[in-house]
């Protein structure tokens, strides 16, 4: 019993920050709706179209402001108070979802109206990303950082559970807008708890004074940093081609499965069944470094494989939860091993190239998957993805040989910083100040 309680305790041990407790509620509410719209709008415009393409390039705008805007979001989030910026933004999403649902539930919704909302929401995107990610580590501190990042993946993947499957009964019985409408008004959860977080019990970063060349400064330091380019160009390259399950799961349910709308939100759910389960495994027992990394790109190739072939739904389910397990311990060993090793003034530069990596490859991707099932069927967008990750992971490999070439007594460790960053880690490690003067009483 005694044992059980201790492993509890490890796979939970960020919760036992009172700020991420609030936050993380908050975000249960606010991502339930998120994916609810992300399956609905998948929904409607394979509907309004029937086309897998049209559905690769409503992505792909939804997420072109990722790869084009991305960088200087992470640049932003540097410069400025990453609450106070969370909160504008998580609000404009809420307007975003409600206007979609407006059009949606009135019936005048086109295609084009789609696209520009989705665009909206991608600049939207751009921005707060790399605010969200870095803002992490100010609530809980690097002892808990990757407990926290490997948690919050958790959530997002229990959120898949219950959203695309309450979408899925909502889209059959009462239309995609009411998705679009309850996801409006779970930002309210989100929002709500930002504004009522104990400041004083935060870690603020010291704001990056505003300068030119910053832009420049971020990449030449990831450049000069293998272990975390090594780490950013694998997930490029997967985020690419594998990561676009928006695009390859519609089209898998309605044209190899013959599944329809309700099979479609059961495959997405089992991705975040999966998922759950691999994200606590990794919350008590996760590691950081490219060798997990590499791991984790294999297992995500072969399950993806076994999703390509499967025959029927409940084939397709069991390889998909497989996939969910491999995807988030992928994502999480990634984003904690970035956060660890960047330094605590270019930590939002850094996690902004990771969100381009990952999402703002899509408008590269997404046409790409689903030009590729257009010609060669409904399975080979998975196929894609799936061959995408096992070369990834033997790219990784040959990273990590010629890095202990370069290092005959040994890798050089993954949590590796420039110098003076751990001690600027260390401090951020101290308890706070009462509150400090750029932080305001009023949110």
């Amino acid at each position: 019993m005694t044992r059980v309680l201790s492993a509890g305790r490890a796979t939970f041990a960020a919760l036992s920050v009172p700020n991420y407790r609030r936050y993380y509620s908050g975000q249960a509410i606010s991502l339930t709706g998120t994916w609810m719209q992300m399956t609905a709008q998948a929904w409607l415009v394979l509907t309004l179209t029937h086309s897998s393409t049209v559905l690769g390039l409503i992505v792909a705008l939804q997420t072109l402001p990722v790869l084009l805007l991305g960088p200087y979001g992470g640049v932003i989030a540097d410069r400025v108070d990453k609450r106070r910026l969370m909160i504008a933004l998580q609000s404009a999403m809420g307007l975003q979802a409600l206007a979609l649902g407006l059009l949606t539930v009135t019936g005048v919704v086109r295609v084009w109206e789609i696209g520009v909302l989705a665009s909206l929401l991608g600049v939207n995107n751009a921005f707060e990303n790399p605010a969200r990610q870095s803002f992490m580590l100010e609530m809980v501190g690097s002892r808990h950082l990757r407990n926290a990042v490997s948690l919050n993946s958790v959530l997002v993947n229990v959120a898949r559970t219950l959203g695309p499957a309450a979408a899925g009964l909502l889209i059959a019985s009462v239309g995609d807008g009411v998705c679009f409408l309850v996801n409006a008004a779970s930002f309210v959860a989100v929002v709500g708890s930002l504004i009522t977080l104990d400041r004083a019990a935060l870690r603020p970063t010291e704001p990056t004074p505003r300068a030119r060349g910053q832009l420049r400064e971020g990449l030449r330091y990831v450049r000069g940093t293998p272990q975390l380019a090594v780490p950013l160009l694998m997930m490029a390259v997967v985020g690419c081609l594998t990561y676009e399950f928006q695009v390859s799961l519609p089209v898998m349910a309605s044209r190899g499965l013959h599944v329809g709308a309700t099979g479609f939100g059961f495959m997405t759910a089992a991705m975040g069944i999966g998922a759950v389960s691999g994200g606590l495994l990794v919350a008590a027992r996760g590691k950081t470094g490219l060798r997990p990394l590499v791991l984790a790109a294999s297992a995500f190739g072969l399950a993806v494989a076994l999703a390509t072939i499967a025959p029927n739904l409940a084939f397709e389910l069991v390889a998909l939860g497989f996939t969910g397990a491999a995807s988030l311990t992928f994502m999480s060993t990634g984003n904690s091993t970035l956060q660890l090793t960047a330094a605590p003034e270019m930590r939002g530069r850094v996690m902004s190239l990771w969100f381009v990596a990952f999402q703002g490859s899509t408008p590269i991707g997404g046409p790409i998957v689903g030009w590729v099932m257009e010609l060669l069927g409904a399975r080979s967008g998975l196929g894609l993805g799936a061959v995408t990750c096992l070369l990834v992971a033997l790219a990784g490999l040959a990273a990590m040989s010629r890095g202990q070439r370069d290092h005959p007594s040994g890798p050089v460790p993954p949590g590796r910083m420039r110098p003076g960053a751990a001690a600027r880690m260390r401090a951020a490690e101290a308890p706070p100040p009462a509150r400090p003067a750029r932080h305001p009483a009023s949110p």
